[in-house]
């Protein structure tokens, strides 16, 4: 029985367990089509068309790249394997070269799985409305009917190794040369940061050495991830570095998952800083410098995030977007507002400079040159991005979704008449204006059965309060949450 694609191709990328769901057919069959889709229609006039494709480190890599690599070749595109990256190398591999480039990771899934990340030249996303339907579809074709004939020119594959140029680039958006000497734990979860860390931060692509002295944990690459699963998300995978931290006296904590795009910070006293305060900290470094240049700055956040980015940015001057979650819709928004920055609460971060892709890495040097340029410890620059309470992500399985959505609503606009509710991104309903402030999102998941709620208030109590009855009406019980939050 064939394989149906939407089950691994969903909004944004391709994810899946190897083999039985991405085979190595299956990748070729995606490679043929990313191909049609995409590399040859719009490649430039008089220019070989031309892929780049990376890979983590998960063992099933190198198989689905060369499966992928064949699909491409034998419809008539180039393909340029830069091997070991993170996702924002291959970033960097398509942004810097003006070509489609397709990254094989699961992220921070289990080892089992695999998956592709593709994006259009110039590191542009590749998304469900932008294209990734269309390959879908075509690829599906290719599973049931057979791949077409080879083209009469077929593609070639040439090996190039990009990390000292991606470490370079790097280097040249933020200057830490100046800062003060600091200790910094890094914790690679045996994914790509293990990869891509020495070469940007210390002296492994032959870049100057900088005041800082990296105590590496889990760096060895390891796609069956023997000590914690790659997701700084979850609170438990954190447990190691905010130990490290503490012990070695370090001055912060970085944390990156399995392909090194997202990065988590804990502060000296092995304290999460939450993804919201470091996008308040990082959009006002660049909004201060375009500032400082004479222009204008437009700053990108996800509705999740809190109302502290909005509030400090436009104090700023700058303007802010509010947008949905997910990669795409934001980095759609970054290009169109010609933002100069953009975060999420998972913790992607965006920069116009690294063509509006999101790199955990640039966002991991912006906070080390904030601290290292002044005299406080991160828990106090932090403390000013923090001025309010926040729940995280609370995940409730709930047999009939829309029911229960619908008995929030109707609890909270009875009790709040002409409240604010807006339906951007699942429902948000506000009391930010009121008093005491709070406001909370309540968003279905795409895959599973599940309502996610993130709630924010001025306070620890009004949090708690909203929070629990929030909960008790989704899950039909009068019990406070007990269900893991993540930061």
């Amino acid at each position: 029985m064939t394989l149906d694609l939407s089950s691994i191709i969903k909004a944004y990328d391709v994810r899946g367990t190897v083999p039985d769901q991405l085979s190595p057919q299956v990748a070729e069959a995606i490679g043929a089509a990313f191909a049609r889709v995409v590399v040859l229609p719009e490649a430039p006039a008089g220019a070989r068309p031309r892929v780049v494709v990376g890979n983590d480190m998960r063992e099933s890599g190198p198989e689905l790249v060369e499966a992928f690599a064949r699909g491409v070749t034998a419809a008539g595109a180039d393909v340029v394997r830069i091997g070991l990256c993170s996702t924002d190398g291959l970033y960097f591999a398509s942004g810097s070269r003006s070509v489609p480039g397709a990254m094989f990771t699961a992220s921070h899934n289990p080892a089992e799985y695999n998956g592709i990340k593709l994006c259009r030249a110039g590191a542009r996303p590749v998304g469900q409305e932008t294209g990734l339907t269309a390959v879908r579809e075509l690829a599906q074709t290719y599973l049931e009917q057979g791949l077409p004939a080879a083209a009469e020119e077929p593609g070639t594959l040439a090996d190039e190794d990009l990390l000292a140029g991606y470490a370079a680039f790097l280097r040249g958006l933020v200057d830490l040369s100046g800062i003060r000497p600091l200790k910094v734990v890094v914790d690679a979860g045996n994914g790509m940061g293990g990869h891509t860390v020495p070469a940007v931060l210390g002296t492994g692509a032959g870049l100057p050495e900088l005041p800082l002295e990296v105590v590496p944990l889990y760096f060895e690459l390891d796609g069956s991830f023997p000590h914690h699963e790659a997701n700084p998300l979850e609170p438990e995978n954190l447990r190691d570095l905010q130990a490290a931290v503490v012990e070695h006296g370090a001055d912060l904590g970085l944390a990156f998952d399995g392909d090194a795009d997202r990065c988590f910070v804990v502060d000296e006293n092995g304290r999460a800083v939450s993804p919201s305060a470091i996008t308040a900290l990082v959009g006002l470094r660049e909004v201060l410098k375009e500032k400082e240049a004479g222009r204008g700055a437009t700053v990108i956040h996800n509705l999740i995030t809190s109302r502290a980015v909005p509030d400090l940015l436009e104090a700023a001057g700058a303007r802010t977007v509010r947008t949905r979650v997910g990669h795409s819709f934001i980095k759609a928004q970054m290009a169109e507002h010609e933002a100069v920055f953009g975060g999420e609460h998972s913790a992607h971060y965006y920069f116009r400079d690294f063509f509006f892709a999101d790199t955990g890495m640039l966002a991991a040097m912006h906070v080390l040159a904030a601290l290292g340029s002044q005299d406080h410890p991160l828990s106090a620059l932090a403390e000013m991005y923090e001025p309010y309470v926040a729940s995280g992500e609370i995940n409730s399985r709930v047999s009939d979704v829309a029911a229960a959505r619908a008995r929030v609503l109707e609890a909270y606009t009875a009790a709040y008449p002409g409240i604010d509710v807006d339906e951007l991104d699942g429902v948000t309903v506000s009391h930010w204006d009121g008093h005491p402030q709070w406001w909370f999102n309540l968003r279905a998941s795409n895959t599973e059965p599940l309502l996610r709620l993130n709630v924010e208030a001025a306070d620890e109590d009004i949090m708690e309060k909203v929070r629990d009855d929030v909960l008790s009406l989704v899950r039909e019980v009068a019990a406070p949450a007990t269900e893991t939050e993540q930061p």
